[in-house]
């Protein structure tokens, strides 16, 4: 299983679908599917049943999981491509734009 470039808490901006341009955390990431939540992006509505949840029921906003593909990691302000590179004996991750090591 190849690692993904983009983690759980980085901030991202969006480079294509209906969100073009905004910016959000990733709120989960979805390895397997290669799919990402991000906060604010993507936004579904959902229509509910009344539970003992949520008792008058109704329509509900969330955010549904776009291609991690869509998006880049923002790094110091500036989106960039995200690289892999070997740092003695450890696999670091870099930002393409600036070169320099993200973790």
């Amino acid at each position: 299983m190849a690692s993904l470039k983009i983690k759980k808490g980085e901030t991202v901006k969006v480079i294509a679908g209906k969100d073009t341009g905004k910016e959000g955390k990733v709120l989960s990431v979805d390895v397997k599917n290669h799919k990402i939540l991000v906060e604010g992006v993507n936004k579904v509505t959902k229509h509910a049943k009344p539970s003992q949840a949520n008792p008058d029921g109704g329509r509900i906003e969330k955010e549904a999981p776009i291609d991690i593909s869509n998006v880049m990691l923002v790094v110091k302000g500036q989106p960039t491509r995200v690289g892999f590179r070997m740092d003695g004996d450890k696999k670091v991750r870099f930002a393409k734009k600036t070169g320099e090591a993200i973790d």
